[in-house]
This record gives structure tokens, C-alpha cells and sequence, in this order.
């Protein structure tokens, strides 16, 4: 049989966590900023925590229809994993100052997030997505429509402290709380049901957008199974080729094979393949407002500003297909001050990878390559001979590979290596000097466990 909890009780077998005088600092300020504000929509006051770049933290969605008990799984499971709770009916009936007290008696030092209730419609799901809000598990309550009226009707609740009851299934012992209680608004048959078929209509265009990490809880059943059942999902990781959302970046000097390497990661992973230099071309070739102000450098041969620069990656790596599947980037950061701008993003590398390649290597790979003008067919003398004869003596050169080109570049490369690599003291070492192939599966390994600091 079914039964209705009291969302502020705790499961028997729950541990249960002391007043703290302690207040988690990102909800804390939060909170101040809605009570100031006030706003009509929070949920952009909440977007930059949860953005917090940490993969390992309970991100967690719980969506049901009216009376279905999320809010108590939601606050249960709160208390229990130390997460950050937050209620969109909460927020939006401005109950900030009471949040703040409860934050401040019930909550300790914090990790990862739950929400209540949200996104309820199609439109909120491609919203917090577009602004990178990606949970790593969703909840989903279900229940006849005839078991949640029953339920809601019997729905009472005490004006002192908020706490819910029911005439049946949670009916409180004490008289003096009994003759207190009060029957909330809109919770008659005609009014549940008419929440109840809003609820159908939306939640259908919101399921297909979590394929992957959706699980439906039946919840007709006690709140105490139902919370167990949902602990344990919450508590599992998601079969997946990598354990986050990867967002790898790839550094090694000109011909070190990261275009390579980028491809086979993006093919193999669904990533989305960020070249910095194909994103200038293609920023002049659509004639953006970017290519604007490209084109004079690329008319001069001149290098494209940093600031120009940073712009259009921002640009590109805050797009919907970057946040949701991830992104291996090459060509970008070159230099320190490169590497300080890019750090300031929102969505900085988790995976650095230096493919290390010596200059007699470099240089047999770059000055040896050829392309034929009239089939556009690039072939390598050594690598990927020219089949005929004909076809070799037509064989043109790139200025950009001739020897002393690449070595200019190649001191380049190393006078900012050295910054790079103390910079990103995490990167993975790689001898990019072998098989590519062999190379690919280093950096799979280093994406899905990473590997130790240098490979050999």
C-alpha cells in the first residue's frame, strides 16, 4: 500500500546530521542574491553552481507529478548525500529567508547539487542544457492518477512549521498537533487532476532529453522503499567509454599528429573535434562577424589577437554539442598567456595530453609532404608515396614545410613548452614518436584512468 511521508522526516535507518553553525558558502550566497533580487525566474541565480567543474559530485534531478513524494526523496536524499537541495515552488513563493535558516541548522559542508521539481517543461530542459547543467542521474516518481488524488486529499499541514501529514498513512500521535492542522489549498479532486494532466502533457516532451541516466521509481509504495531504491541508483556510476564528460586538450609541436589524434577521439567518443585554426577559416569563409575582423590579419599573414581569439573559442565551446558530448581541442593555447586566458573559460580542459615528438622526426614528417594541384591529394615521400611517376613530378610543396620554416617554428614551440608543461601540471606525457594508433591508445587509457605522469 501506498504511503505519504512528511518531507522533513528521516528515514529510521538514515543517518542523520547535528546543527552546524557552519554555513555551505556557495548556497549561503546564493540564497542572499535571491533574496535580494527577488527575481520572477531564479534559475539563472543558480546556473553558476551548478556549472561547479567537479565530476565526481551527486548532480541529481527528481521529477514526479503532484503528490508523488518527490520533494521528501529530494530532501531525504539531500541530508544524506550532503547536497546542496533546491525547490523551484520554494523559490518561486520567495521563501528565501527560511531556506537560509534551514541551510544554516541542516547543512554542512556541501558537494554536488539536487533538484526538485525542475526543469518541468521542454523549454527549461533546453535551456539549463544550453547553459550546461547536466545531471548524472534523474529521478522520475510514477504513480496511478487515482492513488496521488487519494493521496493529496488527505494531505494536512502544520502552520507552525510547515512539517505535512496524512489522515491516513501519517496521522501524528500528539492531540495538540492534530487539532492544529490545516488542509492546504489546491489539493481537491477537480484541482489535482487538472496539475495532474498539466504534469502528462509536459513531462513527455522532458523524459527523451535524459535517455542515458533516466530511471522511473514506482511510488506507489512507503517513501522509505522508495527513497532506498533511490540511494542506490544514485550511488552507481553510468556505463560510459569515459566517467565524465570529456574535455580533452591536445599539445605537441607542428606535425606531432594532434589532428590525427583529435579525429580518432572524435570519431571513437562523439566528441566534437575543436581545431583553432579551422574555426578562424571557417569564421572568414561564413563571412561572421568574427571573420570581419579576422580577415585583415589573414590578408597581412599576420597572427589573429589573442582577445579575437578567445572570443571565438568561447563562442564555440559554450554551444549546446560541446557541453553535452564533450570536445578534444588542438592548436590553442601556443604560448603561457594563451594557456592563463584559457583557464579563465568556463569549460577548461580536464584532459592535457603532450605529444612529445623529437625535431629529426618532426622534420622527416613535415618537409617531405607534398600535395597534387590537380587532384588536391596530399601524399608524404616517404610515408605515402605518389603512385606514378607522372603524379610525382607534379607533386608541389608547401612554403610552410620547407625545412627552415619548420625549424623557426620549432624554436618557437620550445621556448613555450617548458611554461606550458608547468603550467598544466596534471598533462599526460606522450611519445608521440610511434605508431599513431599506438599513440590513440595511450590517450584513451589516460581519458578513461589517467595515466601516470610520463609514458614512454
Amino acid at each position: 500500500m501506498d504511503a505519504t511521508t512528511a518531507p522533513h522526516r528521516i528515514p529510521p535507518e538514515m543517518p542523520q546530521y547535528g546543527e552546524t553553525n557552519h554555513i555551505f558558502e556557495m548556497m549561503q550566497n546564493m540564497l542572499q542574491q535571491l533574496l535580494i533580487h527577488q527575481p520572477e525566474d531564479p534559475i539563472p541565480f543558480m546556473i553558476k553552481y551548478f556549472q561547479e567543474d567537479n565530476d565526481n559530485v551527486p548532480k541529481i534531478i527528481i521529477l514526479g507529478p503532484p503528490a508523488s513524494g518527490k520533494t521528501t526523496i529530494a530532501m531525504w536524499l539531500s541530508k544524506h548525500l550532503k547536497s546542496v537541495f533546491l525547490s523551484l515552488e520554494n523559490l518561486m513563493t520567495k521563501e528565501y529567508s527560511s531556506l537560509a535558516e534551514r541551510a544554516r541548522k541542516h547543512y554542512q559542508k556541501m558537494k554536488g547539487w539536487i533538484l526538485d521539481g525542475i526543469p518541468e517543461t521542454r523549454e527549461q530542459v533546453l535551456m539549463i542544457q544550453a547553459l550546461g547543467i547536466t545531471p548524472r542521474h534523474v529521478i522520475v516518481l510514477s504513480a496511478p492518477d487515482t492513488v496521488l488524488i487519494e493521496r493529496n486529499l488527505g494531505k494536512r499541514v502544520d502552520p507552525h512549521n510547515g512539517e505535512i501529514y496524512h489522515t491516513t498513512f501519517d496521522w501524528p500521535p500528539e492531540f495538540e498537533i492534530q487539532n492544529r492542522l490545516i488542509v492546504p489549498e489546491g489539493i481537491s479532486e477537480k484541482e489535482t487532476a487538472q496539475r495532474l494532466m498539466a504534469y502528462h502533457r509536459s513531462i513527455v516532451r522532458v523524459l527523451p532529453s535524459y535517455p542515458k541516466t533516466l530511471k522511473v521509481i514506482s511510488a506507489d509504495q512507503p517513501c522509505v522503499d522508495v527513497f532506498y531504491q533511490a540511494l542506490t541508483y544514485v550511488q552507481t556510476s553510468h556505463r560510459s567509454n569515459a566517467p565524465f564528460t570529456p574535455r580533452v586538450l591536445l599539445l605537441g609541436p607542428m606535425g606531432s599528429g594532434k589532428r590525427l589524434q583529435a579525429a580518432l577521439l572524435a570519431q571513437k567518443y562523439g566528441l566534437v573535434n575543436v581545431s583553432c585554426g579551422q574555426l578562424l577559416k571557417e569564421a572568414v569563409a561564413d563571412k561572421s562577424k568574427f571573420g570581419e575582423v579576422i580577415q585583415p590579419f589573414f590578408e597581412k599573414d599576420m597572427a589573429v589577437p589573442d582577445s579575437i581569439i578567445m572570443n571565438l573559442l568561447s563562442s564555440r565551446l559554450t554551444q549546446h554539442d560541446c557541453i553535452q558530448k564533450g570536445w578534444v581541442m588542438y592548436g590553442f593555447p601556443r604560448d603561457l598567456d594563451q594557456a592563463h586566458m584559457l583557464d579563465t573559460l568556463e569549460y577548461k580542459p580536464n584532459r592535457v595530453f603532450f605529444l612529445n615528438v623529437p625535431l629529426d622526426s618532426i622534420l622527416e614528417r613535415l618537409t617531405l609532404r607534398r600535395i597534387d594541384p590537380v587532384t588536391g591529394e596530399r601524399y608524404h615521400l616517404m610515408y605515402k608515396p605518389p603512385p606514378t611517376m607522372e603524379i610525382q613530378a607534379r607533386l608541389l610543396e608547401n612554403p610552410k614545410d620547407t625545412e627552415e620554416r619548420v625549424k623557426l617554428k620549432m624554436d618557437l614551440f620550445y621556448r613555450n613548452s617548458a611554461e606550458l608543461e608547468a603550467f598544466y601540471k596534471q598533462a599526460i606525457t606522450i611519445n608521440g614518436d610511434q605508431d599513431p594508433y599506438t599513440v590513440f591508445e595511450y590517450i584513451e587509457t589516460g581519458i578513461i584512468n589517467p595515466l601516470p605522469q610520463k609514458v614512454l
